[in-house]
């Protein structure tokens, strides 16, 4: 039930709905903390509610939470959980943004939350663009672009491209189509599809829902230019033997 009411409050923010964001996240705090967890990296509702408290234009209390969680964080050691909660206290506490960011990017580098890194990347970028650090802002921009391209994140892909146009410079585009286009959880679900696993099977193996699976499968039949999974070994097969061909 914490989930869903995270989940609940994360929408609400997103949608500018401080008020309803910041009901649904203490929700799932007082669920969770009945049930004895307080690890930041099971549900991050302190971070998210930070910002709420935030946009209500209480930033005592925005500062209370962000820090609550951090202090949480580092006692349990999870990297990921670290990041998410320097990033919230990098949005509440204006006069050490950059210091947390930077901490945030540092730390993420050594999780495996290549999403995580690429929004503690471009949030950096974006405090060096409007302290104007143009270079190292370009260069943490690119980086960001590059992992929210590969995680599949369009939404955050959009923002790093409009904070590099801020910059002047051209973001390369990502493949529309095709192989390279695949984000990596689509190749691999393609290819245990191709290999002839069944979408329950890939599910299990994976650890994912069947609805994930099919999700993953819809969107590389539509970069690969197929209609369903009979045309993947022939997609995928001659994506591998034309990378062959290239390293003779």
């Amino acid at each position: 039930m914490s989930f869903v009411h995270h989940g609940r409050g994360l929408l609400a923010l997103t949608g500018r709905r401080p008020e309803v964001a910041l009901a649904e996240l203490e929700r799932a705090g007082e669920v969770l903390v009945a049930a004895g967890f307080v690890n930041p990296a099971v549900v991050e509702w302190r971070a998210d509610a930070a910002r709420a408290q935030l946009a209500l234009g209480d930033p005592a209390r925005a500062s209370e939470l962000a820090r609550e969680e951090l202090e949480l964080a580092r006692a349990f050691g999870a990297p990921r959980a670290i990041g998410v909660a320097l990033r919230a206290c990098a949005a509440v506490e204006g006069e050490r943004r950059l210091e947390h960011l930077r901490a945030a990017v540092e730390v993420l580098r050594g999780s495996e939350s290549r999403l995580e890194l690429a929004y503690a990347l471009a949030d950096l970028g974006a405090e060096l663009r409007r302290d104007d650090r143009r270079s190292a802002a370009r260069e943490r921009l690119l980086e960001a672009l590059e992992l929210a391209q590969a995680c599949g994140s369009a939404r955050l892909e959009d923002f790093v491209r409009d904070e590099l146009s801020a910059l002047g410079t051209r973001a390369p585009r990502s493949a529309a189509s095709g192989h390279d286009a695949l984000t990596p959880s689509e190749a691999r679900v393609a290819r245990m599809a191709a290999e002839g696993m069944t979408n329950k099977e890939i599910a299990q193996a994976l650890f994912v829902t069947y609805k994930t699976v099919d999700t993953h499968l819809y969107r590389a039949y539509n970069k690969l230019g197929i209609s369903s999974r009979r045309g993947l070994r022939e997609a995928l097969g001659s994506r591998s033997e034309s990378a062959t061909r290239s390293t003779r």
